[in-house]
């Protein structure tokens, strides 16, 4: 496992994959940015038996990472390099991604296109072809006639969105221009507008592992979010959320994750959405998913009985780290594996086998 060194992009899930990398036998490269090295330059730097992050490689900036030159270095140290949802949005370039990036990517990098909603084929796409129940969309504003949820990209993060709830087509237009006006969005940002039905439910991420070696699906584990500023709001009493709401308005923007178990009885209904993903995936984007996924999701009530409903879906690394923390790996492994680690399994699996063509693009 010596011979290959495991790289990733300096955010979002880098310990996880380093750590279980580690814990394998590989050795690990994280490619950092200036201003944003320490976490991985000095604080989870191996030294003995501590740390698991064994080089870095600092860039003016993450997109960096593209050049002829940082791309040798990686290539030369025999680099297999894990993408999450950072390196798309630093990247901002999936053309770039797909032909460009001339390093082995551990799964299917033509896939990581379809969580934009964009493109085509994009999640909307998949989850229509796996016949997956998400929220019901609206094209035109005039057509809402119950309490929507507003997704619109924010004009100084280009890779956030802003979020307003909203329950007829005069409250989104009126919405859209306080938006536009107070600089928190673009009219070229609304032309991609996503108004899709509020779910009321109980939300859970279902993290996916999917084995194209021993064709196998596998849930590594779940977990829930926890948000900036709605949680605020969640502590305060009717009046008081009221005041704060209108100085401040209310956000969606993750802050951390909290490990989350799911009844055993739904645990069926949960793998049979993963597997119609995943064959949606195979006739849409071969080929196909490999590796981690993960399905948003909504637990709603019956009846006749409780019901998944996905409203996003994350085709790669998540990026939650605690879900080793919740049992279903265990249950199936005998020990708990962050997915971090399950990735290396499968890495080295698949040199043990002489399959590494099947994970890699």
């Amino acid at each position: 496992m010596k011979d290959y060194t495991i790289a990733v992009l300096g955010s979002h899930s880098a310990l996880d994959v380093c750590r279980g990398a580690k814990d394998l036998g590989f050795r690990t490269l994280v490619i950092v940015q200036k201003g944003r090295d320490k976490t991985y330059s000095k604080y989870f730097k191996s030294r003995a038996s501590l740390g698991c992050v064994d080089e870095v490689i600092t860039l003016e900036k993450f997109a960096d990472i593209l050049k002829p030159e940082i791309q040798k270095q990686l290539i030369k140290r025999n680099c297999i390099f894990i993408p999450h949802r950072s390196f798309e949005v630093y990247i901002n370039d999936y053309n770039a991604i797909e032909k460009k990036f001339k390093v082995p990517m551990f799964g299917n990098r033509f896939l990581l296109k379809a969580e934009e909603r964009g493109v085509k084929p994009n999640q909307y796409d998949l989850l229509d072809e796996a016949k997956i129940r998400y929220p019901k969309q609206f094209k035109n504003p005039k057509d809402i006639d119950r309490l929507c949820i507003v997704k619109v990209l924010e004009k100084e993060r280009g890779f956030e969105r802003n979020f307003q709830l909203v329950s007829s087509g005069d409250e989104f237009y009126r919405k859209r221009e306080k938006a536009i006006k107070m600089g928190k969005a673009t009219k070229e940002a609304f032309k991609n507008v996503v108004i899709e039905e509020f779910i009321a439910g109980v939300q859970v991420n279902f993290n996916f592992f999917y084995d194209p070696i021993n064709d196998r699906l596998e849930l590594i584990g779940t977990d829930t979010r926890r948000q900036t500023n709605i949680d605020g709001f969640q502590k305060l009493d009717p009046d008081n959320a009221k005041l704060v709401w209108k100085r401040t308005g209310v956000k969606w923007e993750e802050a951390g994750h909290i490990a989350v178990t799911v009844l055993e009885s739904m645990l069926e209904q949960a793998f049979e959405l993963g597997e119609k993903f995943v064959k949606a995936t195979q006739q849409l984007v071969r080929p196909g998913v490999i590796g981690p996924f993960g399905l948003q999701s909504m637990i709603i009530p019956g009846p006749p009985k409780k019901e998944i409903i996905v409203f996003d879906v994350s085709p790669r690394m998540p990026g939650s780290p605690g879900i080793f923390a919740t049992p279903y790996s265990g249950y199936l492994y005998g020990e708990n594996l962050s997915m971090g680690k399950r990735v290396a399994i499968e890495i080295r699996q698949a040199l043990e086998k002489g399959e590494l063509k099947k994970i890699l693009t």
